[in-house]
């Protein structure tokens, strides 16, 4: 690199007024590896991705959660109604097929006990009924929970007749 002076100090001489440098200026890169506004992704929100699950949290679903699903699930089967509430064992209502089935849950860390007292409708099978309840509700506690369900009791607490009152109202 050739830098040319007028002076004998050696330093060099700025460029003449017509813009063409004297001397080839030499050019210096540098590369910014942070800065105040960009985050170093090794703290905070942006650290890398740590698969051993340890440090994300905890989920913990209710009792009463998995018996509002449960509620649900058991309601959606044909010929399934509802128990009356029972106090010492004594019902204090009707059963109904209207209502929706009682269900009472025991979570236990990932695994769910499940209790569901229930109506059939005469003349619906009952061992058929029961097994489509019982399907149907481990499924759908499994599949909205990730809980595993270890059993599911069903008490049938009495056979209702059909309702021969039409549905909704008719118009004439």
């Amino acid at each position: 690199m050739a830098l040319s002076s007028e002076s004998g100090s050696g330093a060099a001489s700025p460029p003449a007024d017509d813009d063409t440098p004297t001397a080839s200026m030499p050019i210096v890169t540098t590369s910014v590896t942070s800065t105040a506004n960009t985050p170093d992704v090794q703290v905070g929100r942006h650290a890398a991705a740590d698969d051993s699950g340890d440090d994300r949290g905890r989920l913990a679903i209710a009792d009463v959660v998995v018996e509002k699903v449960a509620t649900a699930a058991a309601g959606e089967i044909a010929h399934v109604g509802g128990s009356a509430r029972r106090v010492l064992g004594v019902p204090t209502g009707r059963d109904a097929a209207q209502q929706r089935p009682q269900v009472s849950a025991t979570v236990s860390g990932q695994i769910a006990a499940l209790d569901v007292r229930l109506s059939v409708t005469y003349p619906a099978s009952v061992r058929a009924t029961t097994e489509a309840v019982r399907s149907h509700v481990r499924e759908r506690v499994q599949a909205l929970t990730e809980l595993t369900v270890s059993r599911v009791d069903i008490t049938i607490s009495a056979l209702t007749a059909a309702s021969t009152a039409p549905a909704g109202r008719v118009i004439k």
